[in-house]
């Protein structure tokens, strides 16, 4: 549709070098999860990833025996552990900082969250996570391949990536497979799914939250862009959340998001990506996402719900976490806040992603994202390079 559909980061700054024998996303699945996987999309393996394909199916047989393991030695455990402090949901499109916000709550040390290897061993980390993430430290990419933020085994990780190892339908399965029609798109909102779906994605969310916390007790903080579409359930759910929505300049946002997309399909899809229907999939995500966010907030407490751009987040880290913190009765800031001096210091040397931005790609964002503009402020300024977090 546009110029942008071959664009690319202006700088070096667009990723670290993905090494071909790095953990996918996939690589937790249990078998019967990852069967339905291949036999949904007609098992339309590329030939240059049947090698990837072989390796997955492999651990997929690991991860299923390790899962009864855990249900044998710690199931009756994990069913009877209590949350006693609901969690903190941070709501946003995918690169609007949402990531940046997840690393300054979790340095707070009476919160925890999904690390990378809970969300991709999710069927068994309550029993292997104190053992596996150090043998295979060398298998993960230091850097993110997408942005070149710091990554590893226990970096702050999307909750969603643990449903779609449980067997849980995901759009995020769009990754495996992006040549296909993008996949189970009901599960981002979960309003037309049957209510027997609808209460076994409850079930295995609480489930996963529950190992959580029988590993590291905390406040858990969630990150995961499709809750930006879920409020509703998950206030049924969990009624006493908090909740911290981030925008960012729409400008910045699509550019960055293809990238995204692109850099996911090509290093986790089982395909080689075309890239066709990309662009309109990403304007038609985030007008549904606002949409159904809008008609949502309402039902959220305004005591538990705080509101950031990230470009005042960035611009003032400090004061936007004091505010997030006094607005969300979350207490105990001084405490945190010499942590968090330290850490955004320690990253201020970090370089953005940079785009450039065809006018008629800047012409196609205005008309189809008219609403969040004006909706968050961004109509008067002027177009933006940089990408998210």
């Amino acid at each position: 549709m546009t110029k942008d559909a071959n664009s690319k980061p202006s700088n070096k700054t667009g990723g670290a070098k993905y090494r071909f024998w790095a953990p996918r996303c996939w690589d937790g699945m249990g078998v019967r999860a990852y069967w339905r996987l291949l036999s949904k999309n007609r098992f339309a393996v590329a030939p240059h990833r049947w090698a990837m394909a072989a390796i997955i199916a492999g651990t997929s047989a690991i991860n299923t025996q390790l899962w009864a393991v855990q249900e044998i030695l710690f199931g009756r455990k994990i069913r009877g552990t209590k949350i006693d402090q609901q969690p903190i949901f941070i709501l946003g499109h995918w690169r609007s900082g949402t990531t940046l916000l997840h690393e300054y709550l979790v340095l707070d040390r009476r919160h925890t969250c999904p690390d990378t290897y809970s969300c991709f061993a999710a069927n068994h980390f309550v029993l292997t996570g104190w053992l596996f993430p150090r043998l295979l430290w060398f298998l993960m990419p230091s850097r993110r391949p997408m942005d070149n933020m710091k990554f590893g085994w226990y970096g702050p990780q999307e909750d969603e990536f643990a449903l779609c190892n449980m067997g849980v339908p995901s759009p995020y399965a769009t990754i495996a497979f992006p040549n296909r029609p993008p996949q189970n798109g009901e599960y981002f909102d979960l309003e037309s799914i049957p209510a027997d779906e609808l209460a076994h994605w409850k079930e295995r969310l609480t489930w996963f939250l529950k190992c959580l916390t029988l590993k590291s007790p905390g406040r858990i903080v969630l990150k995961s862009p499709p809750h930006t579409f879920r409020v509703k359930h998950l206030l049924d759910v969990f009624p006493d959340a908090r909740f911290v929505h981030i925008v960012r300049d729409p400008y910045v946002l699509f550019p960055s998001t293809m990238h995204l997309w692109r850099r996911l399909y090509a290093d986790h899809g089982l395909q080689r990506p075309k890239g066709e229907g990309l662009e309109d999939y990403v304007f038609d995500t985030l007008s549904r996402m606002y949409e159904t966010f809008e008609a949502q907030r309402g039902l959220i407490p305004p005591s538990r719900l705080a509101e950031v751009r990230y470009e005042d987040l960035v611009a003032d880290p400090i004061a936007q976490m004091r505010r997030i913190y006094a607005e969300l009765d979350l207490g105990g800031f001084d405490d945190v806040l010499p942590v968090l001096e330290k850490h955004v210091a320690a990253a201020a040397d970090y370089k953005t992603n940079r785009y450039a931005l065809p006018d008629e790609t800047r012409d196609e964002i205005t008309r189809r994202w008219g609403h969040v503009i004006q909706r968050y402020g961004y109509e008067s300024r002027q177009p933006a390079t940089g990408s998210g977090q």
